[in-house]
């Protein structure tokens, strides 16, 4: 498999590398060929046809991502600035966009003062009951929307961004909206009833795109959704962490839980349905 760039070979090395296909870039004359294991041979020429056609595709630029190299198909490459501006909004579709930027809106406006008019408009309830929902059903998912330092912002918003935009961009903007709706739900409520209404931000749906992300990749990796083994190691880690006295600060551990054993249902439903589907 040739190609003359070096960035789409790399592309699609990165891509092999995502679906456990070992592979490498060597620098031949007139071009770069794309070499991998024997036994793979036939799929990987498969997919390599597929890459060809449609070289845009989100998989291809997710595996990138994963890699750390971020491979531009274009032969002029902006600015940096409007490179990484391009890259932000291109990896992230609509429902992406708009939580990431609900978050940040909520916490810019408690941080100008609104701090408490905001957290009472979208704390959870202090009794959950049925006209309790029924007055302000909101309230249900209000706390992932609030964050209470930049730490917890960035780290939250970050993650739903690389996460979030590429389950939207493989598996489209309904699978991610009933994502962020389940795991919400699912985190909030147990959350709540461990610990009470004092709580926010968004770590349970975070939490339920690892879990969504981790095993979509283990059970269909050709749906090119996967995350790095340490960064899964990492966000356990962390997990387990917070039941541990050693955080300097309150972690709201249920709904972390919650929301990554929510994240793994869905993940697993949903290949069970592809599969039967496509039986």
């Amino acid at each position: 498999m040739k190609v003359t760039q070096h960035n789409i070979a790399l592309l699609f090395c990165n891509y092999l590398k995502s679906v456990a296909v070992q592979a490498q870039v060597q620098n031949e004359e007139a071009g770069f060929v794309i070499y991998c294991q024997g036994d793979k041979y036939d799929f990987a020429q498969q997919a390599f046809e597929q890459f060809i056609a449609d070289p845009d595709q989100a998989k291809y630029q997710q595996a990138a991502w994963q890699s750390g190299d971020v491979a531009d198909i274009n032969s002029n490459s902006p600015a940096l600035l409007t490179s990484l501006k391009a890259q932000f909004f291109s990896h992230a579709g609509i429902v992406t966009l708009v939580v990431f930027s609900l978050c940040w809106l909520v916490f810019i406006a408690s941080n100008l003062g609104w701090g408490n008019t905001v957290f009472h408009y979208l704390q959870f309830y202090p009794q959950l009951s049925v006209d309790a929902v029924l007055q302000a059903p909101h309230r249900l998912l209000g706390p992932a929307f609030f964050h209470f330092s930049w730490l917890h912002i960035v780290f939250n918003t970050m993650w739903w961004w690389q996460l979030g935009g590429s389950v939207e961009q493989i598996t489209g903007k309904f699978s991610l909206i009933n994502l962020l709706l389940v795991s919400a739900l699912v985190s909030n409520i147990g959350q709540f009833f461990v610990d009470g209404p004092n709580f926010g931000g968004l770590s349970g749906v975070v939490y339920a795109l690892v879990g969504y992300v981790w095993w979509m990749g283990w059970l269909m990796p050709e749906k090119g959704l996967s995350l790095p083994k340490p960064i899964i190691g990492f966000m356990l880690f962390w997990l387990l962490l917070g039941y541990t006295s050693l955080m300097p600060i309150n972690v709201a551990n249920t709904a972390h839980l919650l929301g990554l054993l929510s994240g793994c249902i869905m993940a697993y439903i949903q290949v069970l349905k592809e599969k039967k589907h496509t039986s």
